[in-house]
């Protein structure tokens, strides 16, 4: 497919328009990229010398078409009084508008003005530094009493220990230190370095012989990381060399399958690649990376896991235990939604985007958004993590949308952890899988749909600000949230029941079809056949070329079609896998690991067509294609761990530590 004619948009002489750091890509004509959009915030929090050489986010006010989730203000609303508008003496307000069929009353525009006060914001600003100063020795002093109480030992009984209180103490000291002295202490010394030592060295390397010589150094890494270990009893070198072929082959799928194959940014590909198989190595080969990325993971567990006080309040303490979707999954999300609209009314996840922007384009050239969701995605889940960008959804790229529902699909949530890890399945296969699925995601994503349009987060950042400004306080943000909330957990529902419905149709149809030509046990039905179409893929991933492949490839099938709860149900206690090989089990434990499957295109479709019902469009088109890139993604990931681990019996056996 021919791909159109790109320009530079640094080079761009139209309308005032933010500069960007991407080449080769179409200009973006959305209006939160044109500069007399632009509206400022102040900073209540840097001091003005923290501020020199710090790059800070753009926002644009007046440039989103969806409707606003927030209810347009009454005119009677008291913010109008405290705006100082004339009283019913003078001059007249403008004549009010109705909309019937959005069920809205309101005066021309002035709901979209700012309806805070700023009464404490102006106190904090004078004395702020005290604030600060309270604030640090308050933790500072809660870690040093930890320590004298408890020593080394956590009072929880975690297996981190002192590690907890001593990260948060450090990631507050830093944060409050860095609103009073400038971020290029460390920036300016971390760049002289960069260029004096890789730089240079890349610069000797003609510019046609980069993408090849990065291939060849990640693909060495991976030959020496996997193949110099010692072989175990089905871990030989021969079926590490499959594992590898495996690898490379959906490498090549993805690109002959590309929406612009000429388009793909292998600086992209190569250093997700070569990141996920480093991820592999400090989560498997050590204690530290699994007790890290652990510890974040039961974070995120227990956050959402105070949904089920609301849920006990509501019903009864004991229906959160039943397991049931309505009542375990969709009460975490309502309150997730209501936690994010908080945090960015706070202005917390603009900030976090912002460095994300930064960061992740110099590194991998991918942009903020993309990167907040593909971190966020193995430890708050799918749904939740699309969240983290509400503002950003509506102006997203094709690419990105498809690279979000992607980071969805490619792994779990470490929300549901606990459920796997109780059944059995070792906790450290799961996390190492799920974070190994991060740089996964972004690779092969961009390599089934590469970027083509200039995007809002891709080395800097401009928010689009339309809506989260209108609420007048914190708990009026926190409430538009939890009805946010509501309506994204409705659409889930109703999404999910119809196309479940519709598979049970499509399973009986075949069945009956099938009965005719003896196909009764097992039943035809759509799990079946897409358990002999994995067949090969079980084979590519290196498992033992014997009855394990099939069995392997209807573990995927049973996961694409049904869920993963099944397929690690059936793992665990279907008599029929029981004798799967060590090596089998371990590659099946990692390629189940991941939401990709028909179910979960409902969770997908309902969140971002919540969020920006204007795009549903876009997201319904886009959401197959991401759907077997989430898959291969964490196939990847069971590839790799075929290649690196060799103790398979550790990985296979439950987690003694949950």
């Amino acid at each position: 497919m021919a791909i159109p004619d790109y320009s530079d948009v640094t080079e761009s002489k139209s309308a005032p328009h933010y500069s960007s750091a991407q080449q080769n890509v179409e200009k973006n004509n959305d209006p939160a990229l044109n500069t007399a959009n632009e509206h400022t915030h102040t900073h209540l929090h840097h001091t003005a010398h923290a501020e020199q050489g710090r790059d800070e986010a753009e926002y644009s006010k007046g440039t989103t078409y969806e409707d606003s989730n927030i209810p347009s203000q009454d005119p009677h609303d008291q913010t109008l009084h405290r705006r100082h508008l004339p009283d019913a003496s003078g001059p007249k307000l403008a004549p009010a508008v109705a909309d019937t069929e959005k069920g809205n009353f309101s005066p021309d525009d002035r709901s979209n003005e700012d309806p805070r006060t700023h009464t404490f914001s102006t106190f904090y600003l004078k004395y702020r530094i005290y604030f600060h100063l309270f604030v640090w020795l308050f933790f500072t002093s809660w870690w040093i009493a930890g320590l004298i109480l408890h020593g080394r030992r956590d009072p929880l009984g975690s297996r981190t220990g002192w590690l907890k209180p001593f990260l948060l103490w450090l990631v507050i000291t830093l944060r409050l230190m860095f609103l009073y002295v400038p971020i290029t202490i460390i920036t300016k010394p971390m760049h002289f370095v960069w260029n004096n030592t890789a730089l240079r060295i890349v610069s000797f390397v003609p510019e046609k012989l980069k993408i090849p010589a990065g291939a060849a150094i990640v693909a060495g890494v991976i030959l020496i990381g996997g193949f110099t270990s010692p072989e175990s009893v089905d871990n030989t070198r021969d079926n590490r060399a499959v594992s590898l072929f495996g690898l490379a082959v959906i490498i090549f799928v993805m690109w002959a399958t590309s929406k612009h194959r000429k388009a793909v940014k292998w600086h992209t590909v190569i250093v997700g690649m070569l990141v996920q198989f480093i991820v592999a190595l400090f989560v498997l080969r050590s204690g530290a990376g699994y007790n890290i990325f652990s510890f974040v993971s039961e974070l995120a567990t227990d956050l959402l896991h105070f949904a089920n006080e609301g849920t006990s309040f509501l019903t009864d303490p004991s229906v959160p235990a039943l397991g049931w979707f309505l009542v375990g999954v969709l009460p975490a999300i309502i309150f997730f939604v209501a936690f994010v609209q908080l945090l960015y009314y706070w202005g917390t996840l603009q900030w976090l985007i912002q460095k994300f922007a930064v960061f992740f384009f110099w590194s991998m050239r991918v942009s903020g958004a993309e990167a907040v969701v593909a971190a966020a995605s193995p430890f708050i889940g799918q749904g939740e993590s699309a969240m983290l960008i509400k503002p950003f959804v509506a102006h997203l790229t094709q690419a990105e949308l498809h690279q979000v529902m992607t980071s969805g699909f490619a792994t779990i949530a470490g929300s549901v952890l606990v459920a796997y890890i109780s059944l059995g399945v070792n906790g450290q296969a799961l996390i190492s899988s799920c974070v190994m699925s991060i740089p996964a995601s972004l690779a092969i994503s961009k390599l089934r749909y590469p970027e083509t349009e200039e995007t809002l987060t891709t080395g800097r950042c401009v928010i689009p600000d339309d809506d989260e400004h209108r609420a007048a306080n914190s708990l009026h943000a926190f409430a538009n949230g939890a009805w946010l909330g509501l309506k994204i957990a409705g659409m889930i529902l109703a999404t999910l029941l119809c196309i479940i419905a519709f598979l049970g149709l499509a399973d009986g149809l075949l069945t009956w079809w099938g009965r005719y030509l003896n196909i009764n046990d097992p039943p035809l039905t759509v799990e079946l056949i897409v358990g002999y179409i994995c067949y090969p893929i079980a084979f590519l991933l290196g498992v033992p070329r014997n009855d394990d492949l099939l069995k392997v490839g209807q573990l995927i099938g049973t996961k694409l079609i049904l869920n993963e709860f099944v397929a690690y149900t059936n793992l665990q206690t279907d008599p029929a896998y029981a004798d799967l090989s060590p090596r089998s089990r371990l590659i099946a434990t990692y390629a189940l690991c991941g939401f990709a499957n028909i179910g979960s295109l409902g969770t997908q479709i309902g969140v971002l067509s919540q969020i920006a019902p204007g795009r549903s469009g876009d997201v319904s088109r886009l959401a197959v294609s991401a759907l077997i890139a989430g898959a291969l993604s964490t196939l990847t990931s069971a590839s790799i761990a075929g290649l690196l681990v060799t103790n398979q019996a550790a990985y296979t056996s439950p987690s003694t530590a949950t």
